[in-house]
């Protein structure tokens, strides 16, 4: 097993729209982007259309601490939120992007995971918080 557990694959492929948090100077910033789950590499790789022009794409490039959140609702009767967010560091790659989707520019970025915590995607289990750096 990498550092996601099955549940949080399994959820992470389910989806196709995430929120990225990237910061400059303390001020946060926070956008809306595909993402794909890498299983290769297990790591979430980020890319979109004039990826590199972007405001998140410079941030990372002065501050590669990044949090990555996926959430939706399973359930809203009964009230049931299911989510993950992912703290790490964003790489930023000039090619291979195009793979992640039609469209797609060649830049993205690859984040490595170092905290995971998930929530509600597990029957019985409300949340589960791990650090995953090596």
């Amino acid at each position: 097993m990498g550092v996601f557990t099955e549940a949080e694959v399994e959820y992470l492929n389910s989806q196709r729209l995430g929120r990225l948090a990237t910061a400059v100077d303390g001020r946060p910033h926070v956008v809306p982007v595909a993402f794909q789950y890498n299983p290769d590499e297990d790591t979430i790789d980020i890319g979109g259309r004039s990826f590199a022009q972007g405001k998140k794409f410079r941030d990372v490039q002065t501050n590669p601490n990044v949090a990555f959140v996926v959430d939706d609702l399973a359930s809203v009767q009964p009230w049931r939120p299911r989510g993950i967010e992912i703290r790490g560091e964003a790489g930023v790659h000039t090619s291979g992007g195009k793979a992640l989707r039609p469209g797609f520019d060649d830049e993205f970025f690859r984040i490595r995971p170092v905290r995971i915590y998930s929530r509600g995607l597990v029957d019985g289990v409300p949340a589960s918080a791990r650090n995953v750096a090596p």
